[in-house]
């Protein structure tokens, strides 16, 4: 505590901080920079926090022991007024210090016996990830015959969003939740017949990296049948695609297909002949194949052992 005439450690502490709000509700002290473009206000974001009450160095909420935190949607998610006005002052990979005052936090009732009445609360916020929804909430609330008719370019922002978002989850390893969201990309093409020539490779181009998406993922997943399946949807599209190839390769090897491994693995070599993963692939391939042989050999050898009739003793 303080003694007489002594400011106390937010009081302190406010004076290097920046007046958000403009009523001094909100302060704002940045501690790491971020990059890009400011949060907008229809963006979803995945955000480590930790929140202090005054003279306390344990927070009383925090979610930074949750590695990948889920992403929160500005205008719904976020029931603190204070934090989802810090956050749209932020930018991506920010790390910064709040104060809020009761009006913006928790009100002059506090939220006891963790947060005294009429309390002023610090906040740590480190923006980890944000995308902007705006076409994808607006597609998503529509009828399937509105959904039909969506302009093309506002549906390829949508298809592509939630292919960021299966991107974001794919990179901290989440692979069921990335292929849920590169499924529900896709999706937005199902009902869709481009009558346009220019338009109709748009949706081509898209599609074809989700498939390529889905065919990695289900890798990851130890599902090499569906694997090939969107690989083989994949080549389709674009027939000498080496990504495509390469993944189609590796689900028939781990099918044990080696012959058509190899046919995927060489089409693709041919194309990328100093690609490492293929090149690692095809000698990967050539001693699983060797094995195999050896093994087949060794079965033979005993089964006609079993076969031979015992020698006759004289």
């Amino acid at each position: 505590m303080n003694g007489p005439g002594q400011l106390s450690h937010f009081v302190c502490m406010s004076q290097r901080m920046q007046d958000v709000t403009g009523d001094g509700g909100v302060l704002k002290e940045v501690l790491r920079p971020g990059s890009g473009s400011v949060i907008p206000s229809t963006a979803s974001v995945s955000v480590h926090y930790s929140a202090y009450s005054e003279y306390t160095d344990k927070p009383f909420d925090s979610n930074v022991q949750r590695d990948v935190p889920r992403f929160m949607k500005l205008g719904r998610d976020i029931t603190l007024p204070g934090m989802e006005l810090a956050i749209l002052t932020m930018r991506k990979g920010e790390f910064s210090r709040f104060l809020f005052k009761p009006q913006y936090a928790y009100g002059p009732m506090g939220c006891p016996p963790r947060i005294p009445e009429n309390a002023t609360v610090m906040f740590e916020l480190e923006i980890l990830h944000f995308l902007d929804t705006l076409e994808s909430d607006e597609y998503f609330i529509l009828s399937q015959k509105e959904q039909i008719n969506y302009p093309l370019e506002k549906l390829l922002k949508v298809a592509n969003t939630e292919r960021e978002f299966g991107n974001y989850f794919f990179q901290q390893q989440r692979y069921e939740d990335a292929k849920d969201q590169y499924k529900k990309a896709l999706s937005v093409f199902a009902c869709r017949h481009e009558a346009d020539e220019e338009q109709k490779q748009k949706s081509y181009s898209s599609k074809l990296l989700l498939y390529l998406n889905l065919s990695l993922v289900s890798l990851k997943l130890n599902a090499p049948s569906r694997a090939l399946v969107y690989g083989e949807r994949a080549l389709q599209i674009e027939s000498k695609n080496p990504k495509a190839l390469f993944r189609c390769g590796q689900a028939c090897m781990l099918m044990l297909e080696y012959d058509k491994s190899k046919d995927f693995l060489l089409r693709a070599q041919k194309l990328e002949p100093f690609n490492p993963d293929v090149n690692s692939a095809l000698v990967k391939l050539d001693s699983c194949y060797r094995e195999w042989n050896l093994k087949e050999k060794e079965m033979c050898s005993k089964m006609f052992a079993a076969w031979e009739p015992a020698a006759v003793k004289d």
